[in-house]
Parts: C-alpha cells; sequence; structure tokens
C-alpha cells in the first residue's frame, strides 16, 4: 500500500438544543458529532462521520481514538482502493478492539474513514459517489424520525407540511400511552401516508408480545426493535409468527456473519445497517446486496450530523430497492451545517446533486459556535 493522504483533520462539535431528543433508553439534552477531513496528496478532500449519538460525552473519546490510535495508520494509507483501506484498518485493530472491549468505538471509527475515503474516491472519478456504488437513479425517498412522544401529533403535521408522508415515532415508554399515542396519530393519516414506531430495544420478549396484541390492527409499516438486538433468533421468530406488521432492525448489529444471520433467519422484513456505526461504505456493499437479494428492505438507519446522512443517502441511491432514507426531524444545526448544499424535501424525496464524492462541503464557520475540540496530523 503506497501511501497518498497527507493530512488528516478530526472536529468534535456539540450543539445545544432547546427541546431533548426522548429514546426509551434515554434522553440526548445536545447533539454531537464527530468528523474527519482527510487530504490527499492530489489535492483532494473526503469527509467522514463517526457515530457518536449517545452518551453524547463520547464524541471526545471517539476523536481521540481516531487522533492517537488510527491517524498513524491513516497517513499510511492509499486513498485509491476503499475496500482494501477497511480490510487494512480492521485487520490492524482487531486485537485491540477484543483486548480493551472497545469494539463499537473502534468499528465507528473505521466507519467514518472509510466513508471519507470513499468520498475521495469519487472525487478523483468525478462521479457522485451513488454512481460509483452502481447508482443510476439520484432521487431517494425519505421519512420524518426520532418523533417525541410529546406532541407527537403537532410534530407530525409539521413534518408532513414540510414535505413528509412518512413518519417513525419513538415507543417504549410505557404500553398504555405508546398505543394512545399510535392509535392518535393513525387517526390523522391519509391512505397514502406510512406510520413507522421505534422501540430502541426496550422490551422483553412478554413485554413485546403484549404490545403486539394491542397494536397488531393497526396498519404500521414496521416495528423497530422491539427486543434487543442480540436476543436469540427464536425470540425474533416468535414475535415474527404472532404479527403481520414488519418486523426491523440493523443499526445495532455488527459484522457480516451477523447480518447474514439475520438475513438467513426472514424473521427481519425490513434491515438497517448504520454506515456510521459499523462497517462504513466498504462492509455495508456487501450487506445491502444480501439484503435485497433475498428480497428484505434495505432502509438505512441513521441519526446523526448532516455527512453520515448523505453518505446514506448515496449507498441508498447506489443499491437500489425501494428503501426510504431516515431523517431525523428533530432540530440539529449539525445536519444541514455540516451537508452544505442540503437538499430539499419535496414530496417526501430528496435528489443528490451531481458533484462528485458525497458532493457536500461542511460549513465549518457557521458551525465554529460548536466546536468543542480539534486535532491536525500530518505526515
Amino acid at each position: 500500500m503506497i501511501a497518498s493522504i497527507k493530512s488528516i483533520e478530526v472536529f468534535v462539535f456539540r450543539a445545544p438544543i432547546e427541546t431533548p431528543v426522548m429514546t426509551s433508553f434515554g434522553t440526548m439534552f445536545d447533539r454531537p458529532a464527530v468528523i474527519i477531513k482527510i487530504d490527499d496528496n492530489d489535492g483532494y478532500t473526503g469527509w467522514g462521520e463517526i457515530w457518536c449519538n449517545y452518551p453524547t460525552c463520547g464524541a471526545e473519546h471517539r476523536a481521540k481514538l481516531l487522533e492517537t490510535i488510527f491517524a498513524p495508520l491513516i497517513l499510511k494509507m492509499d486513498t485509491n482502493n476503499p475496500q482494501e483501506a477497511f480490510t487494512y484498518l480492521t485487520k490492524s485493530t482487531h486485537t485491540l478492539a477484543i483486548q480493551t472491549a472497545e469494539i463499537g468505538p473502534i468499528a465507528q471509527a473505521i466507519s467514518g474513514i472509510d466513508i471519507a475515503i470513499w468520498d475521495i474516491f469519487a472525487q478523483k472519478k468525478n462521479k457522485p459517489l451513488y454512481e460509483i456504488l452502481g447508482g443510476t437513479e439520484a432521487v431517494v425517498p425519505v421519512y420524518a424520525s426520532g418523533i417525541n412522544p410529546v406532541n407527537t401529533e403537532k410534530i407530525i403535521d409539521r413534518a408532513r407540511n414540510e414535505g413528509f408522508d412518512a413518519f417513525k415515532i419513538k415507543v417504549g415508554f410505557g404500553h398504555d400511552s405508546d398505543v394512545e399515542i399510535i392509535k392518535n396519530v393513525q387517526l390523522t393519516m391519509s391512505e397514502s401516508e406510512k406510520l413507522m414506531v421505534d422501540a430502541n430495544q426496550a422490551w422483553e420478549l412478554n413485554e413485546a408480545i403484549s404490545f403486539f396484541s394491542r397494536i397488531n390492527e393497526i396498519p404500521l409499516n414496521w416495528v423497530e426493535e422491539p427486543i434487543r438486538a442480540d436476543r436469540p433468533e427464536k425470540e425474533w421468530q416468535k414475535l415474527s409468527d404472532i404479527t403481520n406488521i414488519r418486523l426491523a432492525a440493523g443499526e445495532n448489529i455488527r459484522g457480516l456473519d451477523l447480518f447474514n444471520k439475520k438475513i438467513k433467519s426472514g424473521n427481519l422484513g425490513v434491515i438497517q445497517p448504520d454506515i456510521c456505526k459499523w462497517g462504513g461504505i466498504s462492509a455495508n456493499l456487501i450487506v445491502v446486496k444480501e439484503i435485497l437479494n433475498n428480497g428484505i428492505h434495505y432502509c438505512p438507519h441513521f441519526l446523526g450530523g448532516g455527512i453520515g446522512l448523505i453518505a446514506s443517502a448515496h449507498l441508498l441511491a447506489g443499491s437500489g430497492g425501494d428503501g426510504m432514507l431516515e431523517v431525523d426531524y428533530n432540530v440539529n444545526p449539525l445536519r444541514e451545517g455540516l451537508a452544505s448544499p442540503f437538499p430539499k424535501i419535496i414530496d417526501s424525496k430528496i435528489t443528490l446533486n451531481s458533484l462528485p464524492g458525497l458532493g457536500i462541503t461542511p460549513d465549518l464557520s457557521s458551525l465554529e459556535k460548536y466546536l468543542v475540540y480539534h486535532a491536525v496530523l500530518k505526515n
């Protein structure tokens, strides 16, 4: 591998928010983002994003991993073969991931690096990333996600007026309140609109069974992570057997073997890899192909800054299928600010631009007030 990288920069942003983001496992009181910038010796710049949603204190830790563990490896790499670079980083840190039990943060760092390298790779080919990945259509369906269980109907009505026709609300706060919200929202839905719910792994099997017994007659598009992602497949099979509503999961699955197991089980109707959490573009290209080849819907998971969102859109556009892109509907200046120009939502779709690579550049000057950490590393 011939070194072609000139420098690396890592940024940590943290944006305060007025309305906390509620989930069944905890509440987010600010919005963090860890961003990597890679400059190569040919004058190209690639951008990537490393998952750091929760707990938000983990953002600085991931930045330090990038600075201390990964920078010496990255500066030896070649940007002309992203998948080779992904394999190199994964093998180089595999023992460390086991030794430190930092499997998640290390995988997330590799994912962000991988996205940045694919950005450079596509720019050098002078094509949008989705075309490099095999896509021909720049239009991507989207849905409004992360909708809190407070003022839910008003939030959905606002999202509807802004161009969305599919919505995902958070559940896992008690069956009575969850079911009441779902029923009230469903009454406001038109026949062409879609409603999904996300429990964020809230329930034990018996609790999930009880939930489904109360909502099975409601035309939900999917129920996401009703039980923990690592529960035995027989539990997922049990849920699949008792409902006609599609089960969804994927953001908390790591590794080709585990994804293949999930795909082959047939228990999931929707699979949702998160490219900033594991696998980046390189590994998820393989996963998504298997998802689609097995007749399962691919809908990328994402809840973070703008770079990861746009990268997810490129993978979806490059892969085909009829999936929808998750767009966090909560206020987050790190979404639009890190992905300029940010695509407009029209008829619940976005259109990726025709610029090479990801086609975006972070507006760092407008985000300076949110910057809490920055490091530059050079050869």
